[in-house]
């Protein structure tokens, strides 16, 4: 049977709701960013310690992935989504109830764990739920709202946190608190929401998650997988270790600020995506880019400089690159992905993105303990302008040729549906 208990609403209002739920999780994610110097002053641990508590998300994250980001395909989108929410609810009161460095660290890693799940599980189940509704549209919309609630929310998070710093009491609880409601809120309202899948009346035998590519295309797989690790590297930066360069090269440790500039980035990357959706796939390969190429050596200027105002300039433009570079490479693994096997296949892309978020901040985070944060800096935005420029050109070499006018109509079709 596809579902037990018959949905209080349509496909089309489930669509959403799923949405806002991935944004609110995603969003919470990212809630601590501009806090944790906060709990460094608390402490007096060192920098490296952000890192290996950031790292412990990305960790969780790639984990999940790994031990459960596909088992929505035959236990049910629906269901998997309400434990991702739950999970993150509880990393909220570990925060709570154990904020000392190890219970940071448990916190960081049950909330990666529940992201890892939700991020395949839900990337999913919105191009399904679409599919129902407009069956004739193709799987760009769909992969353009997941990729703006996932990196919309992403953005989010460290402008709240920011917030809850800067004018509210009590800030390394108050947040925690907060989203502990609305994510148990969200959780049941996920309860009302159609189910996609057939679930099986004996489900198949348990494994992990198969780390291999689609069958027949190996190369355009990699190539996707190769754009979203470069590009998540670029968000890792903002996402762990923006607060200290803030700290150590601006002198600034305002909290708003710091949440203010990663939300600059993350909300490049998902306006990016909805804005620019209508325009050829080669068209937008092609400004991912000319915005890398331009946003990583600006945020090296304002580094240099220093000047506060270039480097976050710098880095939302090239949020907006690795906005529209990610977003290809999700659309290019739902491609050619096996409509059976879709959930083990995005789950694979993610996990080799978040990879990209963990591997290189910990690389970041220890050098910064042998030189500059300036150097360091450099170092880092020469290597990741050479990643994303080349895995955008690769793809936006092998990207289909659509007319202007086919996409034009396309668009339109769209907006009057």
């Amino acid at each position: 049977m596809v579902r037990r208990h018959r949905p209080r609403i349509r496909h089309g209002a489930g669509f959403w709701l799923v949405a806002a739920t991935f944004l609110i999780v995603m969003a919470y994610s990212t809630v601590p960013t501009p806090l944790y110097p906060l709990y460094q002053q608390r402490d007096g641990f060192p920098t490296f310690v952000i890192t290996a508590i950031f790292a412990a998300y990305a960790v969780g994250v790639i984990v999940s992935l790994y031990f459960a980001g596909h088992i929505s395909d035959w236990l049910g989108r629906r269901r998997i989504l309400v434990v991702a929410v739950l999970i993150s609810a509880v990393s909220a009161l570990l925060f709570l109830m154990w904020a000392d460095v190890p219970g940071l660290i448990a916190a960081r890693f049950i909330n990666g764990v529940s992201i890892g799940i939700i991020t395949a599980t839900a990337t999913a189940h919105l191009g399904e739920l679409r599919s129902v509704v407009r069956p004739e549209e193709n799987s760009v919309i769909a992969a353009s709202v997941s990729g703006a609630a996932n990196l919309g929310g992403l953005s989010l998070g460290p402008l709240i946190g920011g917030l809850f710093a800067t004018f509210l009491a009590a800030p390394l609880e108050l947040p925690h608190l907060v989203f502990l409601v609305v994510l148990l809120a969200s959780a049941v309202a996920l309860l009302l929401v159609p189910e996609t899948v057939k679930v099986p009346d004996q489900a198949p035998r348990y494994r992990p998650q198969r780390l291999s590519v689609p069958a027949g295309a190996r190369s355009p797989f990699l190539v996707a997988a190769f754009g979203a690790f470069s590009g998540f590297a670029v968000l890792g930066l903002f996402t762990s270790l923006a607060p200290t360069f803030l700290i150590s090269t601006f002198m600034t440790r305002d909290h708003l600020i710091a949440g203010a500039t990663s939300f600059a980035v993350f909300a490049a990357a998902a306006a990016g995506q909805l804005l620019l959706s209508p325009l050829a796939v080669r068209t937008q390969f092609g400004l991912a880019i000319i915005a890398c190429s331009v946003g990583l050596p600006l945020v090296a200027v304002g580094a240099l400089l220093p000047q506060l105002a270039v480097f976050i300039a710098g880095g939302a433009v090239a949020g907006l690159g690795v906005g529209l570079l990610f977003k290809g490479a999700v659309s290019t693994a739902m491609s050619v992905a096996d409509p059976l096997r879709k959930g083990e296949t995005l789950a694979l892309i993610f996990l080799i993105a978040y990879a990209g978020l963990a591997i290189p901040a910990l690389l970041v985070g220890a050098a910064l303990s042998v030189a500059s944060a300036t150097v360091v800096l450099l170092v880092f935005l020469v290597i990741v302008l050479a990643a994303t420029t080349v895995a955008a050109g690769i793809m936006r070499q092998r990207a289909p040729r659509i007319r202007r006018t086919e996409t034009a109509r396309r668009a339109n079709s769209d907006q009057m549906s």
